[in-house]
């Protein structure tokens, strides 16, 4: 077996993480990426329109197609590799069963789901193995590095979680600063600068949750002085609980869909 990286579609977070590998110094010389969509690759690496044909297995092949499209592609893509090969997939909803069934040579499989803000290298990624050693956790692992934090689950059903959280969630937060600046605009400020002054707050916001030592409530907690500007705003926010009900609805169905979406790829 060779020391091979396939990557089966590159769309953006397929590019993304492509683009990861090089900037953390992987070999471009490794990299084989497999999309009938792609005009051009970085240098060095090796683009093909379809599958390559009577090469030794790769040592890591990482499914980043269309969920809809596994059934069509996997009888191509599965005679491929080996038992060594470790199957990395960041295809939502497909199990490690379905993707068992579909591709029986790995012993090594794992689920990925990255986020949005990987494309920066700020992003999330939650793994769950299974069939791995140590050192091919270690591989999968550094493999998602150069994308953001990594977090391992010991728990596949908490994908559906994860996916509600991390998965979806950075459009949630889009459509929040989207919201900030809507109502910020609407209280008079021009449009362009209330969408900067939500993005720098929502951004700058996030980083002192991540280093702080308080939870985010004794952070808002700080923020807010007896009767002043923030209490109202907290308030009005609290109240009736409705925005706590409001995300609960949003990641609920985020998290039902995701259950959903794994029996349809069941079969």
């Amino acid at each position: 077996m060779s020391d091979a990286v396939w990557l089966f579609g590159c769309g953006n977070m397929g590019g993304a993480m492509l683009n990861g590998w090089l900037a953390d110094g992987m070999d471009p010389g490794r990299i084989t990426v497999v999309d009938p969509y792609l005009a051009t690759a970085p240098e060095g690496v090796r683009l093909l329109t379809n599958p390559p044909a009577g090469e030794d297995a790769p040592a890591l092949l990482l499914l980043a197609i269309k969920p809809q499209v596994l059934e069509t592609l996997a009888p191509i893509i599965a005679p491929l590799l080996g038992q060594k090969t470790l199957l990395v997939s960041i295809l939502a909803g497909a199990e490690i069963e379905t993707l068992r069934k579909h591709f029986p040579a790995p012993k090594a499989i794992v689920r990925v789901m990255p986020n949005m803000p990987a494309s920066i290298g700020k992003g999330v990624s939650a793994l769950y193995g299974d069939g791995l050693d140590a050192a091919q956790q270690d591989v999968a692992a550094q493999l998602m590095a150069p994308l953001g934090a990594v977090e391992w689950i010991d728990d596949e059903a908490l994908f559906h979680a994860v996916i509600a959280v991390s998965g979806s969630g950075p459009a949630f937060v889009f459509r929040f600063i989207e919201a900030i600046a809507c109502t910020g605009a609407d209280l008079g400020l021009a449009p362009e600068t209330a969408l900067k002054l939500a993005i720098a707050t929502v951004e700058g916001s996030a980083a002192l949750a991540g280093a702080s030592v308080e939870a985010p409530a004794q952070l808002a907690e700080r923020v807010r002085s007896p009767n002043g500007t923030t209490h109202a705003g907290l308030v009005a926010m609290d109240a009736d609980d409705a925005f706590f009900a409001l995300i609960d609805r949003v990641l609920r169905a985020t998290a039902a869909r995701s259950v959903e979406m794994a029996a349809e790829a069941r079969g």
